[in-house]
């Protein structure tokens, strides 16, 4: 026959069970409802689930009835979830956990989780309200989307201090508008509404609603009109606080006052604020339900509010115990409404048969077998919310066996602990337990305890508590023992444990975690960081160092994700130890969000901001920074304030070109350092507006005759401030008092010049430069003196030579007495600074030694005696091609009577060479008599000369760019006049030896007639 072997007993709430020899589950922590903020330091949601069971249960967890799979945004730590980075749309829900062991399942209450946040309200700007003086007026807050407890206020022209409340004005904090009972002159303003998350610490701000008073009347009185009023009927539940509105608009200001309906005093612990416009009750009890009313009243009437308090008890639970063949268990509770009953049997809704009954909260099981062993629950809920309550049934009948339940063999516990030795044969009936130490049975002491189900427990254990314990089990079936030796040691114990710390990232510290244990004991040393087990072959920051006795963490280069709980663990076979810190990893700043430009204006933006992580350290101030197409890259820019706080999320920059485009971020400052830039801003353009700079370094000088040359440097765009801008140039002769101008409409001009050729040279003109652009113009240059052109020509007389001539300035009283002139002469590619200089006092001027096919600038400038005037405009001279470096060869002389007839080859010039014009033959009498000179065209000529001398012949080369290379002398014998012989002898390239020789030759040819040449 089968039988219940436990108290069938139903208790609720859900953490209390039936037990069968210790061996049932009861879920002794439960998820709650909770609302978390989406952003918070260690970015991880815990919620809770721990059941007790023998063997330990194993758990599960649903989201709106969906089983969950364990990924990286899931997590179990023991029975408890743990949600990764959670997200409002992926992780919000109904949450429900589920614990099983061999005996079956139980399922906990269900559990809301949201999420908490607070989007930014819209930019569009508010309508403005015109309103009579004395008359009532109601500014709506209208509030952004959000989740989680919120807290209204309301900024008065921008005030760094919210708008304070009185009899006259009222937030709700249930909708947030601002009511303000009567308007009076100082009311006329910009009123902002600001709404925080309490949770999150998040703060936005409203567009400012203008509230301007209308002048064409003054509000009459009125009697009361109450505009905030609470529900006619609340229920609140025990230990709640509950807080009821009441607000009237009137003329006068109407006097608000609270009282209860049947007479009986307000609650002691009452609380009236804002004016007597807020009635707090904390702590509500049955006796603070009733009828409330606010009354509203000024001299011209009263108006009154009424409201019903109503009590609202919980689930309240009754047990019910009962043991028969066939079983019944009874569930009792009692709420407002009633409860409704529903029963599960291992988490799942319990299959009705016919020997299975249900009847409101009762079950009755009639003939039970051994399916019907399990897990059971009483689910009772009404729309308040819903309880569980849990009880094991087995169904088992034998003698006492511990074949699968011995008593543990070996027990090593430390001393001063607490021992369990449990004694769980298989038996049914019920056996009865008794226990030994050596051959003496046991009794309840003040340390020793048999407990219901068998077990042993000994507590404070001593060193002589060890030794051999023998578990004794008899039933009408039979007798069984089993035997157990208890060994014990020395407690293990942390002696420096590790300490919470801050730390800034990029620092290295040390947690501490040192022990003293038993000697004969291994410690074993493990951390955890936020619930996880640190692998430290797979982490390049964590290090494990110390001795036997010390396991220390060291974490190098700390970052910002190291931020949250560490604990080190010890184990040893007898016990574990834990100690735990928190690491607060401070940081720069994260980035700013939402940048949003506002009101443009020619040199100045609005922009506002939310704010980013801290990263545990406080923003202390925000810079801003703005990028053109004219900058290096960003650049900060001044603000209004100049500094803005780290509370601060708007500001306005100032000092900006009208008419640039713009791109503006914003970076976060903490006592860390400098953090992320926020996203930049979409690029605007300011607005345009008249010039404010002029030219600089405006000059002249040089040009041709009768010219007067204007030079400036041009406005950067970034500074010409709009569209349509140019120049005004205007100038007069210095010492007359009527200003020439003309209009330049190019952005780019940078030079202007004015002709007329009635202008003598360097002439003084007095010159300014100023701005226009399509909005107007701005200001002139300084004024300056200015030279008219001089006139300097130039022209090549060879590749090394340059003729450089120009008129003479005229004396006047301003230029002095002229005493000469400097001629600067310098290569095209060398700064004029390093000219070669020629001091002249005529107006011409030779230049000489200089290279050929060379471009050289040249310019002139007088000098008296305070010293040397501005310098004429650079003139462009090109010396010609150098002449050709080819001498006149194949050169052939007849020497006949008194002429000598030369005969060369015709040189031809390179590419490089100025072209032969003519060739010159110099010839003298000796190396001492006086050259003659003769030029030809020709590769030809025949000389008259007297007889009975040597002569020396040399050819020169001539060309546009001089003189080319010479021949060379060539001498040529006097010859008798007895003699008419004719010596002909062709010159050729050819050195001196071989010439010796044509001389030997022409010695026997002509007898005694002396050949005598001479090569240079």
């Amino acid at each position: 026959m089968s039988t219940l072997n436990s108290p069938r007993e139903l208790l609720l709430p859900f953490r209390h069970s039936c037990q069968q020899q210790g061996k049932t589950k009861t879920v002794v922590q439960e998820p709650s409802d909770s609302i978390f903020p989406l952003r918070f330091e260690d970015n991880k949601v815990f919620i809770n689930c721990k059941a007790k069971g023998n063997p330990a249960p194993y758990y599960k967890w649903k989201v709106d009835g969906r089983e969950i799979d364990m990924d990286l945004n899931y997590n179990l730590v023991e029975g408890n979830l743990l949600i990764n980075n959670p997200h409002a749309t992926h992780h919000g829900g109904v949450y429900q956990c589920i614990a099983t062991n061999t005996f079956g399942t139980i399922i906990s209450r269900e559990a809301k989780v949201q999420f908490a946040y607070l989007q930014n309200f819209s930019r569009k700007p508010r309508n403005t309200v015109s309103v009579r003086e004395g008359q009532a007026v109601v500014l709506l807050c209208g509030p952004p989307p959000h989740n989680g407890e919120i807290k209204y206020s309301w900024v008065f022209n921008g005030r760094p201090s919210f708008l304070l409340l009185d009899k006259r004005r009222f937030v709700s904090q249930r909708t947030g508008n601002l009511y303000i009972a009567k308007v009076e002159a100082s009311d006329v303003g910009n009123y902002t509404c600001v709404v925080r998350n309490m949770m999150t610490n998040a703060t936005v701000y409203s567009s400012p609603t203008p509230v301007e008073l209308r002048r064409d009347a003054v509000m009459a009185e009125y009697e009361p009109k109450i505009e905030v009023q609470f529900p006619e009927s609340l229920h609140v539940t025990k230990g709640s606080s509950v807080k009821l509105e009441c607000f009237a608009l009137g003329n006068p200001v109407p006097a608000i006052t609270w009282r209860r309906t049947d007479g009986n005093p307000l609650p002691g612990k009452m609380k009236i604020n804002h004016s007597n416009g807020v009635l707090e009750i904390p702590y509500f009890r049955p006796e603070d339900a009733g009828a409330y009313e606010c009354v509203a009243e000024n001299s011209r009437g009263k108006n009154i509010a009424k409201g019903q308090l109503i009590f609202q008890s919980m689930i309240a639970h009754n047990i019910y115990k009962l043991t028969i063949a066939n079983l019944q268990w009874e569930c009792r509770a009692s709420g407002k409404p009633k409860p409704v009953y529903r029963w599960l049997k291992n988490g799942e809704p319990l299959v009705l048969e016919d020997r299975i009954l249900l009847e409101g909260g009762r079950l009755a099981i009639s003939r039970i077998n051994l399916l019907d062993s399990g897990m059971y629950q009483c689910l009772a809920e009404n729309e308040h919310g819903a309880i569980y309550a849990s009880a094991e049934l087995k169904v088992v009948a034998s003698a006492p066996d511990f074949s699968k339940s011995l008593v543990k063999k070996s027990m090593l516990i430390q001393r001063g602990g607490e021992v369990i030795m449990e004694c769980r044969p298989h038996a049914s009936p019920r056996a009865s337990i008794s226990w030994r130490r050596g051959g003496e049975f046991l009794k309840d002491s003040r340390r020793r305890t048999i407990m219901e189900d068998g077990t042993l427990r000994i507590t404070n254990i001593s060193k002589s508590d060890g030794g051999r314990y023998t578990c004794v089990a008899r039933n009408p079936f039979g007798t069984s023992s089993s035997t157990g030796t208890l060994v014990v040691k020395e407690p293990t114990k942390i002696t420096v444990p590790p300490l919470s710390v801050d730390a800034t990232v990029g620092q290295s510290i040390v947690l501490p975690c040192e022990v003293s244990r038993d000697s004969s004991l291994d410690p074993t040393f493990k951390w955890f960081f936020n619930g996880k087990l640190i692998d430290f072959n797979k982490q390049d920051h964590f290090e494990m160092i110390g001795g036997e006795s010390a396991g220390d963490l060291m974490v190098r280069n700390i970052q910002l994700k190291h931020s949250g709980k560490y604990v080190c663990m010890v184990h040893t076979v007898v016990d574990s130890v834990s100690a735990a810190a928190d690491l607060i990893v401070r940081g720069p700043p994260g980035a700013p969000e939402g940048l949003m430009v506002g009101e443009i204006t020619d040199s100045s933006a609005q922009l506002s901001w939310g704010s980013g992580p801290d990263n545990h350290s406080p923003v202390t101030t925000y810079s801003i920074q703005a990028r053109t197409p004219f900058s290096i890259g960003w650049q900060a820019v001044r603000t209004v304030p100049d500094s803005v706080p780290g509370q601060m999320f708007h500001a306005t920059v100032i000092d900006l070109n009208p008419w640039v485009d713009y791109e503006f971020r914003v970076v976060a400052i903490n006592n860390v350092g400098v953090g992320e830039p926020s996203m930049q801003s979409k690029q605007i353009r300011t607005k345009a507006a008249v010039p404010e700079v002029a030219p600089g370094n405006v000059s002249g000088g040089g040009g041709s005759r009768g010219e007067l040359v204007i030079q400036w440097e041009p406005i950067p765009e970034e500074l010409q401030n709009g569209e349509e801008f140019g120049y005004i140039v205007a100038f007069r002769s210095l010492g007359t008092t009527t200003w020439k101008q003309t209009v330049l409409p190019s952005p780019d001009a940078s030079r202007y010049t004015f002709r007329n050729d009635s202008i003598p040279p360097l002439s003084q003109f007095e010159v300014k430069v100023g701005v226009y652009n399509n909005e107007g113009e701005g200001p002139s240059s300084h004024v300056v003196v200015v030279y008219s052109a001089e006139e300097v020509l130039a022209r090549t007389l060879s590749a090394s030579e340059i003729e450089v001539y120009w008129e003479p300035i005229p004396q006047t009283a301003s230029s002095g007495k002229i005493i000469g002139y400097e001629v600067l002469c310098w290569e095209e590619g060398v700064q004029e600074s390093d000219a070669e200089m020629v001091k002249v006092t005529d107006t011409v001027a030779l230049l000489s030694g200089l290279m050929g096919s060379t471009l050289y600038l040249i310019s002139v400038r007088a000098q008296n005696s305070a010293g040397a005037g501005p310098s004429s405009p650079a003139v462009n001279v090109t010396t010609k091609k150098p002449p050709p470096s080819q001498p006149p060869g194949n050169i052939e002389w007849n020497l006949t009577n008194s002429k000598i007839f030369l005969k060369w080859e015709h040189v031809k010039a390179m590419g490089n060479e100025s072209e032969v014009t003519g060739y010159k033959v110099v010839y003298r009498q000796n190396w001492l008599g006086k050259s003659s000179m003769v030029e030809t065209n020709r590769t030809s000529v025949e000389l008259q000369v007297p007889s009975g001398e040597d002569y020396l012949i040399e050819i020169k080369v001539l060309s546009g760019g001089g003189d080319g290379s010479s021949s060379g002398p060539i001498r040529i014998p006097k010859m008798s006049s007895k003699r008419l012989l004719f010596l002909s002898f062709t010159i050729h390239r050819m050195n001196f030896w071989i010439l010796q020789v044509v001389c030997l030759i022409a010695y026997f040819l002509f007898i005694y007639h002396k050949c005598d040449i001479d090569v240079a």
